[in-house]
This record gives C-alpha cells, sequence and structure tokens, in this order.
C-alpha cells in the first residue's frame, strides 16, 4: 500500500468500526489462502468480512474509532491478525469462526467487542457455541408458553373425564 493511500484506508477503516455490530480479532497463521476463501465465504453469508490489515494501522483507525484499549494493546496486536467486522447479528459471524475453527484448528480467537462490550478469548469461545438467534428465541417462547400449555393441558383433562363420565352415564340408561 502506498503512502498516500493510508490516510484514506484509515478513515475507511474508521468508519467500518464506527458501524459494526461485531469486531473480533483472530490470528491466523497456519491458514491456507484456500482455506481463507472459504472462511471468507461463509463470513459473508451472515453479513460481515474478513479483512487483514497492519496491526499499525488497525491501531491508528481503532483510536479515532473510539476501540476500547484493551484491543489496542501490544500484546493482541502481535503477530499475522485479522479482523473479522459483523454488521447485522453480532453473534452469528462468532458462531461461524467457532465452528471453522473447530474443524480446521485455525484461526483462534485473540479478542473482541459484541455490541459495545470487550470479550477476551475464553468469552468468545462460549458466545461462539450458543445456539442461533432464532433458536434462542424459540427456546424463549417455550419458556414463556410452558405453564400456560400445562394449564390448558389440565384444564381439558378435566373436561375429558367430564364427557367421558357422562358418555358411560349415558350407556347405563
Amino acid at each position: 500500500m502506498k503512502k498516500a493511500e493510508k490516510p484514506f484506508f484509515i478513515q475507511n477503516l474508521t468508519e467500518e468500526l464506527k458501524s459494526a455490530t461485531c469486531l473480533v480479532l483472530v490470528d491466523f497463521t497456519g491458514l491456507s489462502v484456500k482455506k481463507q476463501q472459504e472462511l471468507k465465504k461463509r463470513l459473508s453469508g451472515v453479513g460481515a468480512r474478513m479483512l487483514v490489515t497492519k496491526n499499525t494501522l488497525f491501531k491508528l483507525a481503532g483510536k479515532e474509532a473510539k476501540t476500547p484499549d484493551e484491543v489496542l494493546t501490544d500484546t493482541v496486536l502481535s503477530g499475522p491478525t485479522a479482523l473479522i467486522i459483523g454488521t447485522a447479528d453480532a453473534i452469528a459471524p462468532l458462531q461461524i469462526l467457532g465452528t471453522f475453527a473447530r474443524e480446521s484448528e485455525v484461526p483462534q480467537f485473540k479478542v473482541g467487542i459484541i455490541d459495545s462490550a470487550f470479550c477476551d478469548k475464553e468469552a468468545l469461545i462460549k458466545l461462539s457455541v450458543l445456539p442461533g438467534k432464532e433458536a434462542l428465541l424459540g427456546q424463549f417462547l417455550g419458556v414463556l408458553m410452558g405453564p400456560t400449555f400445562g394449564l390448558v393441558t389440565t384444564l381439558q383433562g378435566n373436561l375429558q373425564k367430564l364427557v367421558y363420565v357422562l358418555q358411560e352415564a349415558n350407556q347405563k340408561r
């Protein structure tokens, strides 16, 4: 990248960081080009993208975007670092990364920002194994509807017993 292009790149990256709902930094050491392309394709399906940039350029853009200092430390920004930037669902890119990492053991999570909250490696791993948003909403709805369904079933059982008793009384006549 030419020196004249760097300010424009930093400005564009700053805007992306500000609009992101999910920002995950990963170590992609050992990831072949073919695997990178496959990961990028999976991420694009959920509204996220993988970007490999120099750590110094990311640090400059992160400071302008007011990224938490925990993300911009020299220990986090050492070695090859790829940015996963998601703009739609905050958890879907994590799920894709988690699944991909379990399949190929690469990439390794570093840190991330999910819905403006800083997450370390362990938190990212825990979030990556959560079910999808629709599944969680379905489970929540099941928890809410469970007592109501139980009450309706109990009331129906009593009505069925009454009908059975009435049928038996009618047959005896």
